[in-house]
């Protein structure tokens, strides 16, 4: 595959994961509204995180020039903050 090739791969598998990431954090929160359950509010508010977490490094580094390690840092980041707070609706009663 081409630079350019792999470049449009890219876009459109981090497309997809913001579009299936909004859709469960979307699901997550109109239940959490429904039930009023804590834990369905940190499930809902950790699957956004991880959800731009994913798509953070590529949009930081093609529109504001951030270095692509910077951009990978901050996702990496924000994915295991996503992480710990799923973890905790899991532990929450």
């Amino acid at each position: 595959m081409t630079g350019i090739e792999t470049a449009l791969v890219l876009a459109i598998v981090k497309t997809l994961v913001l579009v299936v990431g909004s859709v469960i954090t979307y699901f997550a929160f109109k239940a959490y509204r429904r039930t009023r359950q804590p834990a369905l509010g940190y499930l809902a508010g950790g699957f956004g995180i991880v959800t731009l977490g994913f798509v953070l490094a590529g949009v930081l580094h093609e529109l504001l020039g951030v270095s692509l390690i910077t951009g990978v840092l901050l996702e990496s980041l924000l994915v295991l903050a996503g992480f710990s707070v799923i973890a905790y609706s899991l532990y929450v009663q």
